[in-house]
């Protein structure tokens, strides 16, 4: 028996990326007549109240886990690598702070199922603590967390929280993801997705600036960005980004000018570090609607981060990845060899660009997996899907 109107719990944590691969499956749950509360920190709420859903803004942002990490990776000898970084990072001892930031929340809202962010393990941890199923949304870093990746680090947490929690526990009662199986970008040992179509307008009500309108048509459209995990970690006082990210935008800003193109380069408000203006035919600008510009873009020069490889996927965009840190490191390999576009890296824009625009195997790869996609259910089937998770 599937409970009429399930009461569903989002919970949330990281950059405005995480908060966008959430939102299509929390507003499709809602529109199908369940309960929604969005947790999150407060720095991402304006996502979910721009879609009329209920927020509560008890979780910590992402500047506890970043200090949580800090005084471990100052004991290394070397550069960390992703499996150092992430059972700290997402399983680290604020995640039993979460826990119990969530646990008033929960009690007044009683809910039957726990929608996580694809590496919020608080979610996880309260859920099993209430014995209700939880599921994990889309997400790049997610796609890397497999079971023994966070044993040690959530046995740890539920000894903290009198639980009982292990790796096995991570996606016992699935994952989503938006891409299709045979372009999936799980590491080995995570497990298999219900997959549905990439959402083609997360935000609704976007539109491009006129002046984009009005570009010269007999030139490829390039479209590039870097995201938003970066610009939110540079807008901290005191908790820098991992990465310098005014150089990649000046890799980006100078080879892109020449290239034979019209290109628009999305900063997120970042500045570009010092050297000439930009080319006549290259256009700066903080932000742009990515979904919408996506749709008659020829080329998408990214960070390589989950959301805009399967955005760019949904609407048939060959890529080059320009990895910054993180999962865009794998997702960049992945990238290629899957035959959707090319990796680079700062003096290659150029030629790598131009290779890719010229390359019509790249271009017919990311049309098939684009065909693969559009055969995949829409978001709001999730909607029954989760509520056939819960029972009487």
């Amino acid at each position: 028996m599937i409970v009429a109107a399930p009461r569903i719990l989002a919970t949330v944590t990281g950059s405005p990326s995480h908060a966008r691969a959430v939102l299509p499956f929390a507003r499709a749950c809602a529109a199908a007549g369940h309960e929604v509360v969005v947790a999150c920190p407060e720095e991402l709420s304006g996502v979910f109240t721009a879609a009329g859903l209920e927020v509560a803004t008890v979780m910590p942002p992402m500047s506890a886990a970043v200090a949580t990490l800090r005084p471990a990776l100052a004991g290394l000898t070397g550069p960390p690598d992703m499996d150092t970084v992430m059972p700290l990072l997402f399983a680290g001892p604020h995640v039993s702070d979460a826990v119990r930031a969530l646990r008033p929340v929960a009690g007044r809202f009683a809910p039957d199922l726990v929608l996580r962010d694809g590496t919020e393990l608080a979610g996880l941890l309260l859920a099993e603590e209430r014995g209700i199923p939880h599921v994990a949304a889309p997400s790049g870093g997610g796609q890397r967390m497999g079971p023994d990746l966070v044993d040690d680090a959530l046995r740890a947490r539920s000894a903290e929280l009198g639980l009982a929690v292990t790796g096995k526990d991570l996606h016992r009662h699935g994952r989503l993801d938006c891409l299709p199986p045979n372009w999936s970008f799980a590491a080995e040992g995570v497990a298999p997705a219900w997959s549905y179509r990439q959402d083609d307008e997360v935000a609704r009500g976007d539109v491009l600036p006129a002046w984009i309108g009005e570009l010269p048509a007999g030139r490829p459209l390039v479209l590039a960005a870097i995201g938003t995990a970066l610009p939110m970690m540079a807008g901290r006082d005191g908790d820098g980004p991992p990465v310098d990210p005014s150089g990649a935008l000046r890799a980006l800003v100078d080879g892109l000018a020449d290239l034979d193109c019209e290109a628009v380069v999305a900063t997120g408000g970042l500045p570009v570090a010092d050297g000439p203006p930009p080319a006549d035919h290259v256009h700066v600008l903080d932000w742009v609607p990515q979904p919408l510009l996506l749709s008659c873009a020829d080329l998408l020069v990214t960070h390589g981060g989950y959301n805009s490889i399967r955005e760019a996927v949904r609407t048939g965009t060959p890529m080059v990845v320009l990895p910054q840190f993180g999962d865009q490191e794998a997702n960049a390999d992945r990238v290629g060899a899957l035959g959707l576009g090319r990796r680079m890296g700062p003096a290659d824009v150029t030629a790598t660009c131009s290779a890719v625009l010229a390359d019509p195997g790249v271009r017919a790869e990311v049309r098939r997996a684009q065909r693969a996609m559009l055969a995949l259910p829409p978001v709001a089937a999730a909607a029954d899907d989760l509520a056939a998770l819960v029972g009487p």
